[in-house]
């Protein structure tokens, strides 16, 4: 265990739904909801104005615009999200070498491996805010950051005063933390083993710290016993280990509550596939493994994996492979951590004509005609939800344009915007950028010329 607090835990606020708000002034202060914007869309990210009627990540979209009908529902922009990350994850390193991202929006920082540490809390707090500051300067956004001696605590203590949080925990404190909190905050600690704890009576980290391990072992099983019993007592020796050269590329989402529902699991799949398409298309790669990660209600974690004939990363074909793994896995008594993974990699692709899917009719037609979250709009557009089904058109007779809301665009008259929403052959745009006060708005036919993808 460290002596010194070393590690330093960022985590930006809400960070899909602040990138929307800082490059569109209109939505600054309102709700707004990023995710699958069609019927069976999932929330991914929701501001802090949206949390307020109760809107979380892993939510139907459905159940959300019911809690919030004016909130502001957007297809996610993954370059927009990736391009804050790259300067966030910049200042990182400037912070210290070793830095491990998480995620876009999250990651842990070695300090002890920083030039000429100072590692005393004093010091660590002024590095700290003055990383903030340079985040808030690079990108307009926020972070918080929590300094602590481990990993666990570092994590618990930038959850502790978000948004735009700071909090130092010197050796010697974690305990006097941890204590009086749930011990839902620990890791591990989801619904299904709070409520076996509650019949403990365990409610606080401290409650747990009065079960033997044995007991614990009994109650949850050996591994996840044990690791409780050390996480209560704040002992996590883990290092950071700074990013290498991806041997596969992946993303997986934890849900505040168990997922059961079919339709709500299938769509958060797809836009798990939508965003690890993303991903290979900005580094340029594409694999021929294709592997779902499912940690069911009891914390078994079953992972399914198929190889294609050849390399891809068409978000057709991994949306395809993706659901037929998840049929393999028996997920009836609910799903806390979903993931969707691609190894095998390479920097070229080709088109996998093996990889149709096993069923009769291709699912992802049938979602794309639905408004599902892995729909890659025409003409450009990021990875997101068109609204409503997608009319058949005569043969012979061009496909209508499609734009999701949200999407940035150029109008060679008006300049740029983004789209607000689109439907009866009409596109209702809002021109303004990060850089001007909020804009008019204007309503063009979905096929008009002059209207183009932006960036």
């Amino acid at each position: 265990m460290r002596s010194e607090p070393s590690v330093l835990h960022l985590d930006l606020d809400a960070f899909f739904a602040a990138v929307e708000q800082r490059d569109k002034p209109s939505l600054q202060g309102r709700p707004v909801v990023v995710g699958g914007v069609g019927p069976r869309g999932v929330v991914s990210t929701a501001s802090y104005e949206a949390r307020r009627y109760g809107i979380r990540s892993a939510m139907s979209t459905a159940e959300a615009r019911a809690r919030c009908p004016n909130a502001a529902f957007l297809a996610p922009r993954f370059s927009a999200y990736r391009a804050a990350s790259e300067l966030v994850m910049a200042a990182l390193a400037e912070v210290s070498p070793t830095v491990e991202p998480l995620s876009l929006d999250e990651a842990f920082c070695d300090l002890a491996h920083a030039p000429d540490p100072d590692l005393s809390p004093a010091g660590v707090r002024a590095v700290s805010a003055r990383l903030k500051a340079a985040i808030r300067a690079r990108t307009r956004l926020t972070g918080s950051v929590g300094v602590a001696t481990s990993k666990l605590v570092a994590k618990v203590a930038s959850d502790l005063d978000k948004p735009d949080g700071l909090r130092v925990v010197p050796a010697g404190s974690e305990q006097g933390l941890l204590d009086p909190l749930p011990v839902t905050r620990l890791w591990g600690v989801g619904p299904v083993t709070n409520r076996r704890l509650a019949q403990l009576g365990v409610r606080t980290i401290a409650d747990l710290r009065r079960l033997s391990e044995a007991e614990l072992v009994g109650v949850l099983g050996q591994a996840h016993g044990s690791g409780l019993f050390r996480l209560a007592r704040a002992e996590d020796d883990r290092p950071v280990v700074p990013e290498q050269e991806s041997k596969s590329v992946s993303v997986e989402d934890t849900f505040a509550q168990d997922v059961a529902d079919a339709d709500r699991l299938r769509a958060l799949l797809d836009g798990l596939a939508a965003r690890v398409s993303h991903r290979l298309g900005a580094a340029g790669l594409s694999g021929r493994t294709v592997t779902v990660k499912v940690r069911q209600h009891d914390f078994a974690t079953v992972s399914r994996s198929a190889t294609l004939q050849g390399p891809t990363d068409d978000v057709g074909t991994l949306t395809r492979v993706a659901r037929r793994l998840l049929t393999d896995v028996d997920t009836t008594d609910g799903v806390r951590l979903l993931g969707v993974g691609v190894s095998s990699l390479t920097s070229w692709s080709q088109a996998d004509l093996f990889a149709g899917p096993a069923e009769a009719e291709d699912p992802a037609a049938d979602d794309e005609r639905a408004g599902a979250t892995h729909l890659a709009p025409a003409r450009g557009g990021e990875p997101g939800s068109a609204e409503g089904p997608a009319a058949e058109e005569p043969p012979g007779r061009p496909e209508p344009r499609r734009w999701a809301p949200g999407q940035d665009v150029v109008h060679t008259g008006h300049g740029p915007g983004w789209v607000q929403g689109s439907g009866a052959g009409r596109v209702t745009v809002r021109f303004e950028t990060r850089n001007t006060p909020p804009g008019r708005v204007r309503t063009f036919s979905v096929d008009d010329l002059d209207l183009r993808p932006g960036g």
